[in-house]
């Protein structure tokens, strides 16, 4: 860009304002808008002034400093009166367009007199009117001033007769215009209205410069409301990223502050409020600050009532604040603005609309985004349920109901009976209770700490022993046993289950126990022998066939005869037969024995289902689900995730939920089934954050969940997740080839979405970990796509190095094909040089020939694949040839190039006719260009001779393919024109 004191030209003036244009909203461009408007008047043209202030009012408009544009507008309209001739046509348009803006505009600002905005109004509908424009955008902008001011009635008036006005240059564009009549639809209840007439908008039939960025934004809580949760989240994601390096949109940032604070996504909302510390104090728009501050309101409230009001939250700069302060301030600053707006209107409308924002109570509690949110504040955490009527009555819990409540519990083996018992023994206190009372307490107490609750287990053994049960007495000292097993003390595990084991058999035998105390010993020695198969395996492999299987299966069976012909008659037998199957599905699978372990895996999981104990097949169940992938099996996988899912919903922990969600999403994947996939992917993700594990688990979620949606052709989804995810996948954790495809993912998703540079940028990353990968084809494809991205986004010399970087690899690598591509493309890159640029380009498509002329594949379909690449490269020599040749060149040059180009166009045809109707297309296509040169050069008779060989080849064609439908008509006009040139 040029600087002041460059005296530019008028030309150079206009270029200059096109490139300011073109830079990101905000006050750098706005102050160069004012350094050009300074040329402009140096110029001594009317028409440079006109523009430079035209665009000076335009910059504004889309700034934070949106009260700066009444004063060039102002100027503009003076001109325009006193002069105006010297408005252009463009100019004479831009002036009645931007009325719009100006008199919508004032209604934001709270010291512009309702007056006044009255008075631009009607100067807007007469100005209009003399200039023979339709009322359309005058009633609309009637209907943006009505329904600002609370003037509903107005506004239900001017909604009417802008609708029935006729549409012509002034109205706003299909956009826009759908935009404000789906808010009002919204605003009167009519969510599912709203939502349908956006669709055109939200599909991409109708666009601008702030659409569908702001439909996005408008359409989040109607969604929410329809209870239609997965758009609501993919909105946005879609349209935050829209919004995100927009200034101006600071009303569509704050719907998405407000979406994220109403949808249990708290920390993503103070990440939002983060990354746009000038929205708090911004004033030139005082409307949408006014909007932005109520919502942060909102939000702040929102994490007070969590329990959060102390916490560091982001907010205006030049202080610390706290959740609670924050709140208080942005209640009284909006409370204030709105107040002005009030005054200035004269009613309470706008201060109600405020209140009633800053008060909505969450309309979802959790709806994962699939996004990883820096955690600014600790967890929110959530009010607890309300106790229960007897849990609170004024006498405390009766403590034989909690008893009573907690057998019941420990009968079922249900896995809240931990906790009742430590119910029990809060209520008892110091309270004397039986020896059984007791040694089921400590029982209990003993299994809820795990491998620090050996001592407790000995004592309830005790327990057990006073209160005259033998058999519960060995059951507890094997329980205290296995948990020395998981702390990784097998050996002496082992040695202290030996006596526990011996005495209930000979106890049982004497009829001095029952089954179940046999058998709750007989399942504790065989865990214990499976921790050390576990442990074997970890040193020497599994499957090798050692003692130590051979001992735990024994066990399981052992288990398994003593429980299997009672289990009917009790749960707890039940269970133990259900996990000696399980055991014995486990060992088969260290074994080497898949199959095998699928079977009793599932024959154990379905006898838990069947016990009535599902919340004990989840784990087995998952790992089946591990066992049927291996073995290829995706519907058994398919089955055993979801049911695994199914039956410990109520249980698990988070990492449970999250590591399920993921084996399944990942075999939904695998089965073409993505957006189920994705579903699973995003539950992973939330799940794994709950956990804490987000930087594990949860990246490895975000990167699939990216994958999947990507696979959808949701490209702006995918690439808000993929960029979450990024940031915390690492090659130590996930490796390097996960860091590949995350960046291999984005560049296809931004070069979608038109962000050719960044697409670049991303796959340029990926090559450079490639690069050190022993087999170089995925090195060589990311610089091929990264060149091809910096071609796309004009920046020429990088896109040149990078293709040579890709033709290098493809020629290291055999791969002719590539070689050749990339030699095409850095030639068309060359074509687009100035002075030696087409020799350049002569040369590398000669080399990219020359490629496809040396290789001789033996194999008969790689010779055809070859003829087809040389073809395809005569193809577009000629094509690069005849576009070269300058509009305002000599004849003779225009011919020679055509000639050349014909050449290369017939070697194409005779190509592509070697090999028959697989490449008929192609083949017709370069006929009807090899037509065109030859009615250039004035050879009527051979363009026409084409044509009619082209009509032949689709005489039969099918009139629904469009390419046919396309080539005959091509054809046809290529007749006519040697027709009327004969």
């Amino acid at each position: 860009m040029s600087g002041t004191g460059e005296n530019l030209d008028f030309d150079a003036l206009r270029q200059a304002m096109q490139e300011n244009y073109e830079q990101p909203e905000g006050p750098a461009r706005n102050a160069r808008a004012e350094v050009l408007l300074a040329e402009a008047e140096k110029l001594n043209i009317p028409l440079a002034v006109i523009e430079a202030l035209g665009h000076q009012l335009k910059v504004y408009n889309y700034s934070s400093e949106k009260d700066r544009m009444f004063v060039p507008f102002a100027r503009l309209l003076r001109m325009w009166d006193e002069r105006p001739e010297d408005f252009d046509e463009y100019e004479t348009h831009s002036l009645h367009w931007v009325f719009k803006w100006v008199s919508s505009g004032m209604v934001g600002q709270p010291h512009v007199p309702l007056a006044s905005i009255e008075k631009w109004l009607g100067e807007m509908e007469h100005r209009y009117r003399l200039a023979g424009h339709s009322e359309r955008a005058v009633r609309s902008t009637e209907f943006t001033v009505a329904r600002s001011i609370g003037d509903l009635a107005r506004a239900e008036r001017a909604y009417t007769a802008w609708l029935a006005a006729d549409r012509d240059s002034m109205a706003d564009c299909h956009a826009c215009e759908l935009h404000d009549q789906g808010w009002w639809l919204a605003e009167r209840g009519a969510d599912a209205e709203a939502l349908e007439l956006w669709r055109p908008v939200l599909e991409g039939e109708y666009t601008c410069a702030h659409e569908p960025h702001a439909v996005l934004a408008s359409s989040l809580l109607p969604l929410l409301r329809l209870g239609r949760l997965d758009e609501a989240r993919a909105h946005h994601l879609r349209g935050f990223r829209l919004v995100r390096p927009m200034e101006s949109m600071r009303g569509a940032y704050a719907d998405h502050v407000e979406f994220c604070a109403l949808t249990g996504n708290e920390a993503r909302a103070l990440e939002l409020l983060a990354e746009r510390p000038a929205y708090f104090t911004d004033a030139g728009e005082p409307r949408s600050r006014m909007d932005f501050l109520a919502v942060v309101a909102l939000l702040m409230d929102r994490l007070t009532s969590l329990g959060l009001g102390a916490q560091t939250v982001p907010g205006p700069a030049g202080r610390t604040w706290t959740a609670g302060e924050l709140a208080s301030h942005a209640r009284v600053e909006a409370l204030s603005l709105a107040d002005r707006f009030d005054e200035r209107n004269g009613t309470a409308y706008v201060s109600g609309r405020v209140r009633e924002r800053m008060g909505q109570p969450p309309l979802v509690e959790r709806l994962p985004l699939g996004v990883r949110a820096t955690p600014t504040v600790a967890a929110p955490v959530r009010p607890a349920p309300a106790a229960s009527a007897d849990a609170t009555a004024d006498d405390g819990p009766d403590l034989a109901a909690l008893l009573a409540e907690a057998r019941r519990l420990s009968a079922a083996l249900h896995p809240d009976s931990v906790a009742a018992w430590a119910a029990v023994a809060e209520a008892a206190g110091d309270e004397e209770l039986t020896p059984r009372d007791r040694a089921e307490l400590t029982d209990h107490e003993a299994m809820g700490l795990g491998p620090e609750g050996v001592e407790l287990f000995a004592r309830a053994a005790e327990l057990y022993e006073a209160a005259g049960d033998p058999g519960e007495a060995l059951a507890a000292r094997a329980r205290g046993a296995y948990v020395l097993a998981l702390s990784g003390r097998t050996r002496e595990a082992l040695a202290a289950v030996s006596e526990p084991y011996e005495r209930v058999l000979a106890l049982f035998a004497e009829g001095g126990t029952e089954v179940p105390q046999a058998a709750s010993v007989l399942v504790g020695r065989a865990r214990i022998l499976l921790q050390r198969v576990h442990e074997a395996a970890e040193v020497n492999g599994a499957g090798d066939g050692s003692d130590v299987l051979a001992a735990a299966e024994t066990a399981a069976r052992e288990l398994l005869a003593l429980a299997g012909p009672e289990a009917g008659n009790d749960v707890l037998v039940a269970s133990r037969a259900a996990e000696a199957q399980a055991m014995l599905g486990e060992l088969a699978a260290h074994a080497g024995d898949a199959e095998r372990a699928a079977e009793l895996l599932t024959r154990g999981s379905e006898a838990f289902v069947a016990a009535g104990l599902p919340w004990f097949a989840v784990e087995y169940e998952a790992r089946l689900t591990g066992i049927a992938r291996h073995l290829g099996d995706a519907e058994a996988a398919e089955r055993a995730a979801r049911a695994a899912l199914e039956h410990g919903a109520a249980f698990l922990e988070p990492t449970g939920h999250a590591q399920l969600h993921l084996q399944l999403a990942e075999i939904l994947g695998a089965t073409g089934q993505f957006g189920p996939a994705a579903d699973h992917a995003l539950e992973a993700s939330h799940w794994a954050d709950e956990a804490g594990d987000g930087p594990t688990l949860g990246a490895w979620a975000r990167h699939q969940l990216g994958g999947f949606l990507l696979r959808q052709d949701h490209w702006a989804e995918a690439a808000e997740v993929l960029e979450s995810a990024l940031p915390e996948l690492s090659a130590q954790t996930h490796g390097d080839g996960a860091i590949v495809q995350t960046h291999w993912w984005l560049g296809d998703c931004l070069t979608e979405l038109g962000e050719h540079r960044e697409a670049a940028e991303h796959w340029l990353q990926a090559a450079e970990i490639a690069r050190h990968w022993p087999e170089q084809r995925d090195h060589a494809m990311l610089a091929h796509l990264a060149a091809e991205a910096l071609g796309h986004a004009e920046l020429l010399p990088q896109a040149e190095q990078a293709y040579a970087r890709a033709g290098d690899l493809w020629r290291s690598l055999g791969n002719v094909h590539g070689l050749i591509r990339s030699l095409r493309a850095r030639a068309w890159l060359a074509v687009r040089e100035e002075g030696s640029g087409l020799d350049t380009a002569r040369e590398l498509m000669g080399e990219a020939v020359r490629a496809c002329e040396d290789e001789v594949p033996e194999d008969h379909e790689e010779r055809e694949q070859l003829v087809a690449e040389l073809a395809q490269t005569h193809r577009q020599f000629g094509d690069l040839v005849a576009r070269s040749a300058p509009d305002d060149a000599e004849d003779e040059l225009i011919y020679a190039l055509f000639e050349e180009a014909l050449a290369h166009v017939t070697l194409a045809v005779a190509g592509f006719l070697s090999l028959g109707e697989d490449a008929l297309h192609s083949r017709t296509g370069a006929q009807l260009a090899a037509g065109w040169l030859e009615a250039d050069l004035e050879h009527p008779d051979w363009a026409a001779a084409r044509a009619r060989e082209v009509l032949a080849a689709y005489a039969e064609g099918d009139a629904s393919d469009e390419t046919v439908v396309a080539r005959r008509g091509e054809a046809e006009r290529l007749l006519r024109a040697t027709e009327s040139s004969a």
